[in-house]
């Protein structure tokens, strides 16, 4: 069993942070925004931690002409801060391409120039991180029936490690999700190892790909597949006539707004029910309709010419996958007629989507604490705190599983510049910074922590 090494005993983090994606990047530079502007009592420690050993957000999906579906405006800092360093328009002029992306004309980068503002960004602040450090545990810190900062374990290659902090940040992203029953393997794979896994493919020469579902990554992946492999066979498989488009209007568009959330929260829950339905169309199971329109045209002009590699098999569903040494077996069944029909892949790709991770789920009898509404999730206050018996006094912050309580943005890149500033916001109007508190003890005053 590992030992476990103690932190700096005299040390309490004003904030941990689980994880390292886009989210608490985010965080992380809106603390470092402050700390310049403030003296040091009015400082936020901060530390975060990253099981990963860099930094990387959906590397199995950047292929190389995939877009953002979001505007560049919607950056890491720009909602929150349009004078920010950190802005990718920062970026661009760091990198020598600010005067080519103007001219290009676009308000939507490619991902992977995406990915690499995003590691840029984080390599800035990489003082606040600690990449290869997986979080295992969180036990309360108890005193006079009160918990005033928890105990964080952390375990990295020199073993587990406790560090303490008053408040939590939950960053821990999404999951990939499979169909009920499927099972991952070398012939069955989900989209988000896209990338890693094709290399493995080099050399060989497959006949034939099977991709499942609906959605913008999965019309990505046929595309992709199509053009990386001009000699085999493209089966989309889904339940619809064919992809639906992305209503990105500028109606629309406003549930992505940052007044958005504040509609929605106050919402009945019957009304948050009604937009859900009203406005997935936005974002769930659709396809950005020039790629629509580039696989349509890509279809017919192989039905002219007769050779024919993109097949789409509509109104139907894959019902069951069995991999063989050299095949992965497909079984689709019609809708309509309900006939089956098992097709031979080399590949059948799921592009099926992710789940929000469990967001107490590593917080152990904390996790007692945190109260739940009458459908089993987990409240959560405007400020994305987790809302706790009255007996915790640390802050349990939320980026992500917030979508029953904040809406469509709660995992989405549109509101994460704001979110991280009104979560500062909220340390900062609590009073729970260790040094300004320590201060005021020692001068006796009753102010709150600048802002």
């Amino acid at each position: 069993m590992s030992q476990v090494q103690p932190g700096d005993a005299s040390l309490v983090h004003d904030l941990i942070g689980i994880g390292f994606g886009p989210s608490n990047v985010a965080m992380a530079i809106a603390i470092s925004e402050h700390n310049a502007r403030a003296d040091e009592h009015e400082a936020v420690t901060a530390r975060f931690f990253e099981q990963q050993p860099r930094f990387g957000w959906h590397r199995g999906m950047l292929i190389d002409d995939a877009t953002m579906q979001v505007s560049f405006l919607k950056d890491l800092v720009t909602l929150r801060n349009p004078a920010s360093e950190f802005s990718f328009l920062c970026y661009l002029q760091s990198k020598g391409r600010l005067i080519d992306f103007i001219n290009h004309k676009s308000l939507f980068p490619l991902r992977v120039e995406f990915h690499d503002y995003f590691e840029w960004a984080a390599a800035k602040v990489e003082d606040m991180v600690s990449y290869g450090h997986e979080v295992v545990g969180v036990a309360p810190v108890v005193r006079d029936g009160t918990v005033d900062h928890l105990e964080v374990t952390v375990r990295s290659g020199e073993g587990l490690a406790v560090h303490r902090a008053r408040n939590l940040v939950i960053g821990t992203g999404l999951r990939p999700l499979m169909p009920e029953g499927v099972e991952r393997g070398e012939r069955v794979w989900h989209n988000s190892e896209l990338l890693a896994k094709v290399d493995g493919l080099e050399g060989a020469s497959p006949s034939r790909f099977i991709v499942v579902g609906a959605g913008q990554s999965a019309a990505e992946n046929v595309a992709y597949l199509h053009r990386r492999f001009p000699e085999a066979e493209i089966c989309a498989v889904f339940s619809r006539y064919g992809y639906s488009p992305a209503d990105d209007s500028g109606f629309a568009n406003r549930i992505f707004d940052p007044e958005a959330v504040d509609e929605y929260f106050a919402a009945p829950a019957d009304v948050k029910r009604r937009l859900m339905d009203y406005h997935g169309n936005t974002n769930y199971s659709v396809v950005d309709i020039d790629l629509i329109d580039d696989l349509y045209r890509q279809m017919y002009r192989e039905k002219v010419l007769g050779a024919e590699r993109l097949r789409f098999i509509n109104i139907s569903r894959l019902t069951g996958v069995e991999e063989t040494p050299d095949k992965a077996l497909a079984t689709v069944k019609s809708l309509v007629t309900g006939e089956e029909t098992t097709l031979a892949a080399d590949v059948v790709v799921f592009a099926t989507g992710y789940r929000q991770a469990d967001p107490v789920g590593l917080l152990g009898e904390v996790a007692d604490r945190c109260l739940r509404d009458d459908e089993g999730n987990v409240r959560v206050e405007r400020d994305y705190r987790i809302t706790t018996d009255p007996d915790l006094h640390c802050g349990i912050y939320l980026q992500g599983g917030t979508e029953h309580t904040h809406g469509i943005t709660s995992s989405l890149l549109s509101n994460t510049a704001i979110r991280v500033g009104e979560i500062l916001d909220s340390l900062l109007d609590r009073g729970l910074k260790s040094a300004f508190d320590e201060a005021r003890s020692v001068t006796g005053g009753t102010g709150s922590p600048a802002r």
